[in-house]
């Protein structure tokens, strides 16, 4: 890890959010950081994981499903309604 500060994890994007989790899978799969670094890193990644999830469920809940009458499709209404 570098010596500058992490960027707060609620400012990222999903997908800069991922590609640092897969940095710090890759470093810490490459097993040459030591013990308290790696512990740091799961921390963030973990962190990271949560936040990527949580983007997910909120794009999730913007998806529109198409509502039915009669079995018919009858236009559409945000996810999770209807």
């Amino acid at each position: 890890m570098t010596d500058t500060p992490p960027t707060d994890i609620a400012s990222l994007s999903f997908e800069a959010a991922m590609g640092e989790l897969e940095t710090i899978v890759r470093r810490l799969e490459g097993g040459d950081v030591s013990l308290e670094e790696s512990v740091t890193l799961y921390e963030r990644g973990h962190a990271l994981r949560a936040h990527c999830e949580a983007r997910l469920a909120a794009a999730q809940a913007r998806i529109e499903q198409v509502s039915l009458v009669d079995g018919q499709p009858a236009g559409t209404a945000p996810f999770g309604e209807g």
